[in-house]
């Protein structure tokens, strides 16, 4: 049974441009969902250590290139299970033109967009506030919009052209998708081609997530995102030159930096699955400031919707550590709830004294 989406009356875009608004409502306060000074403690600034991929190395006919670019990405997802992909191949331009596609998007008139409100957590389209408001005892400051792109497009029909915009970049970054993810399957010690077949890749989901996090007068207050790891095995996300993205490492929050043009990337809850927890879906978090919109496109690639996700059987020696489940069940499980760290995936994870 689907989940129904209950929404606030208005956006935050349109609660953050009300005249003369010095402080947040009180049911956008977080500090009462989460202990104050794990939101508030300042992040280490170790943003120049986060792993970096070079993408074209992933792709060299050096074989000598191409196996130290896949033992750097393996290293990359079991220490940190985040990293910047560098020299990907897809053009500035695209994806300055999906930015500002998704500005257009949210700059639409309110009665525009809520054409697009979903009514339930698997509807293709789905414009939104916060995360699941009818669970959250605050909500976030953040508006989003939810696009499934695969294995069928689905698109708002506003503004002019994001539709056609959308669909070109979704396909270029299936195409670095694959090409990440056959890099860590050959890093598990499989077949370049085992995850893809296994987890039936070619009907694979891949979510298109639009979000924008306005200007907030109390940053300190508000969260645009909690802690929390995605489900799918990898989401690959663009943003503009606003930060506001971080990512636990060794129970530190550290600052993202984007350099100029990389994809950031989140491994995601199944990639944890089957891999039987050699590599570690990523907590991360969004926080908000009070003198510029951020502007983020996540697009998160997982199995077939139908596929039954468990750790692959050549990483499963004696016992495996995780319950099998439908990647759709899954998902929509973690949709219809409250996002908390990991918590959906310690419901499938094998707990033994």
């Amino acid at each position: 049974m689907t989940t129904p989406i209950i929404q606030p009356s208005i956006s935050v875009k349109t609660l953050s441009e009300s005249p003369n608004l010095k402080s947040i409502p009180s049911n956008y306060v977080n500090s009462d969902i989460y202990p104050f000074d794990f939101i508030a403690s300042k992040p280490h600034d170790y943003s120049n250590s986060i792993p970096t991929v070079d993408f074209s190395l992933l792709t060299s006919i050096d074989p000598h290139q191409r196996s130290q670019a896949i033992n750097n990405l393996n290293k990359a997802c079991q220490e940190w299970g985040f990293f910047m992909v560098v020299n990907h191949g897809i053009q500035e331009s695209l994806i300055k033109k999906v930015i500002d596609g998704t500005q257009g998007f949210f700059n639409l008139r309110e009665e525009e967009k809520k054409e697009f409100e979903g009514k339930h957590v698997l509807d293709p389209i789905r414009y939104g506030t916060s995360f699941n408001t009818s669970k959250e005892k605050a909500f976030f400051w953040r508006d989003y919009l939810k696009v499934f792109v695969h294995p069928k497009f689905h698109s708002p029909s506003k503004p002019d052209r994001y539709s056609d915009i959308m669909w070109e970049y979704c396909e270029k970054v299936r195409e670095v998708t694959k090409v990440l993810l056959g890099g860590l399957s050959q890093g598990l010690g499989l077949e370049e081609c085992y995850l893809e077949k296994t987890l039936e890749m070619k009907s694979g989901f891949q979510i298109f997530i639009a979000n924008y996090y306005p200007c907030c007068p109390q940053p300190e207050l508000a969260l645009g995102m909690p802690p929390h790891s995605d489900h799918g095995l990898l989401t690959l996300i663009i943003q503009n030159q606003v930060g506001g993205l971080q990512v636990q490492h060794q129970g530190k929050w550290i600052h993202v930096n984007a350099l100029p043009n990389s994809l950031l990337v989140n491994t995601g809850d199944h990639l944890e699955i089957f891999s039987n927890g050699k590599y570690k879906s990523n907590v991360h978090k969004v926080v908000v400031n009070n003198t510029s919109p951020r502007i983020s496109v996540a697009v998160a690639h997982g199995p077939s919707l139908e596929a039954i996700v468990s750790p692959a059987s050549p990483l499963v020696q004696s016992e495996t550590n995780y319950i099998p489940m439908k990647y759709k069940d899954y998902m929509e499980m973690q949709q219809s709830n409250q996002l908390h760290q990991k918590s959906i995936l310690e419901q499938v994870k094998i707990h033994r004294n």
